[in-house]
């Protein structure tokens, strides 16, 4: 029996967790312990009084974050079954061990029973990124863990998590390394490589779950003049450059992502690709109409519901500009990372886009996460990523 604080549920709440969704809302809890911080971990009962689950205590509207549902310590041990268990997912999956890549997403928080936690796998530079204060209290357990279980190839461990805690907890951490000292690295991503750094790059350094869509994007590539739109690293420019287009251009609204862009190309040995550090929205007003594909994958335009018709509007209008301009018979690959915009949503807001752009449109692809992002269908919210490819007549 566990010594963690007790929380009871009112009654009827129970049935979620059953369904093993890992997130209890504040407004499912009768009582609790008094003296219960943010970050600790307890232990959650039916109105009944039956175990149902420990987790992440957080005061805010979602107050637990499972991490399991038998009555167990929360320790070391635990945390390397768990990262033994998201290995053995990633070996079956074939992205760990894989000769083709050496970057993958190695914990997405919810999905490998992790919840608040995301570790990035940098052909064996661990990047933790915590969104809960009590995944970051246990930030030393995990990366022991990580050291245990890859013992023999580990290079670095860095903390990258001040930027996704709340502000009030983030103002007394700093982002920093906890093993190693290395602050970037050269990954391979089916044969085309790229700098990554983690200390200063966006979110954890490079956007792993366009793995499978950079691949698709290969194919369709040679001969072809493809814009890449909010680029950052110009992944996917460097994918359509390597395969033998005609002519890639890369813009971005940050110069520091255009420079990492050109890092990048200059990486791959690349002739066939220019950059503009200029705001998307601005560059399709004046582009010419000659590409052949385009690339549309915006920041998330929304993050949370309060906002989502705005988002949806902003959606819609940068497919629209992009369709006004591409070539008949051309390809537009576009993308919302936007957890609030559901498939659906996203579907019908191109398909006004498609009406506004007064051009025949048919769907080629529709595009997801990979499996290295999982989506558990105990929580289906894990999926944010969606995309289309679209043949623009």
């Amino acid at each position: 029996m566990t010594n963690y604080p007790k929380i009871q549920l009112h009654k009827g709440k129970e049935f979620s967790i059953q369904r093993k969704h890992p997130w209890i809302f504040s407004g499912a809890i009768k009582q609790k312990d008094n003296g219960i911080l943010d970050g600790d971990v307890v232990n959650v009962f039916s109105a009944g009084g039956d175990f149902l689950a420990a987790g992440h205590f957080q005061d805010g509207s979602i107050s637990i974050r499972i991490l399991s549902y038998k009555q167990q310590e929360i320790n070391d041990d635990f945390y390397f079954e768990k990262l033994k268990k998201a290995l053995q997912y990633r070996t079956t999956i074939k992205i760990a061990n894989n000769k083709e890549t050496n970057v993958y997403r190695f914990i997405f928080g919810e999905a490998d029973g992790l919840p608040g936690l995301i570790i990035d796998n940098y052909n064996q530079h661990f990047v933790i990124q915590c969104h809960s204060i009590g995944m970051h209290k246990h930030i030393q357990l995990i990366a022991e863990a990580l050291k245990r279980l890859f013992e023999n190839t580990i290079q670095t461990i860095y903390d990258k998590s001040s930027e996704t805690l709340p502000k009030e907890y983030a103002s007394g951490i700093k982002n920093g390394f906890i093993f190693g000292s290395s602050s970037s690295t050269i990954v391979n991503e089916y044969g085309n490589e790229f700098i990554i750094d983690w200390v200063n790059g966006q979110k954890t350094g490079f956007f792993i779950d366009q793995r499978e869509n950079r691949k698709l994007l290969a194919e369709y590539s040679k001969g072809k003049k493809v814009l890449n739109t909010f680029c950052y690293t110009g992944g996917f420019s460097i994918y359509a450059a390597k395969v033998g287009a005609i002519a890639v251009h890369s813009v971005d609204v940050s110069k520091i992502a255009i420079e990492l862009t050109n890092k990048n190309a200059e990486l791959n040995q690349l002739q066939n690709h220019t950059s503009s550090a200029v705001d998307t929205f601005d560059f399709l007003k004046t582009a010419g109409k000659d590409y052949d594909i385009i690339v549309l994958d915006p920041p998330a335009f929304a993050k949370s519901r309060k906002v989502s018709h705005n988002a949806v509007m902003g959606y819609k209008r940068l497919n629209a500009e992009a369709m006004k301009i591409i070539k008949p018979g051309g390809i537009i690959f576009t993308f919302s990372c936007s957890q609030v915009i559901n498939r659906e949503l996203f579907f019908n807001t191109i398909t006004s886009a498609a009406m506004e752009a007064r051009r025949n449109v048919k769907i080629l692809h529709y595009l997801s996460q990979p499996a290295d992002h999982p989506i558990s269908l105990h929580f289906p919210e894990g999926e944010y990523l969606k995309g289309l490819v679209v043949y623009v007549e």
